[in-house]
């Protein structure tokens, strides 16, 4: 434990800001799970909206610095192979 004043503010600086960073993380989590179970249920309106959600979670976590900006990069592009590989399936079908 700190013992400076300082230091102790900056403890409580930081409790704070990791529950803010958690909560970021978590929400760009959920939204590309939800992108996911779209891709799966093969509703096409739903995969656009749930790309363009997972995308605006994953940049505002970047942002913020919840998440490494390169680590926010990687993740788009691997959620825009999925819904390319889904739209060339539906299509093939």
């Amino acid at each position: 434990m700190a013992h400076h004043k300082s230091a102790i503010k900056r403890w409580h600086q930081s409790l704070r800001e990791r529950e803010r960073n958690r909560s970021r993380r978590t929400r760009a989590k959920n939204a590309i799970r939800k992108l996911r179970e779209a891709v799966a249920a093969g509703d096409a309106d739903a995969v656009k909206e749930a790309l363009s959600r997972a995308y605006s979670a994953v940049d505002r976590a970047a942002k913020k610095g919840a998440i490494h900006v390169g680590k926010a990069d990687r993740l788009k592009r691997r959620m825009a192979h999925l819904v390319q590989k889904a739209q060339a399936a539906q299509d093939a079908a």
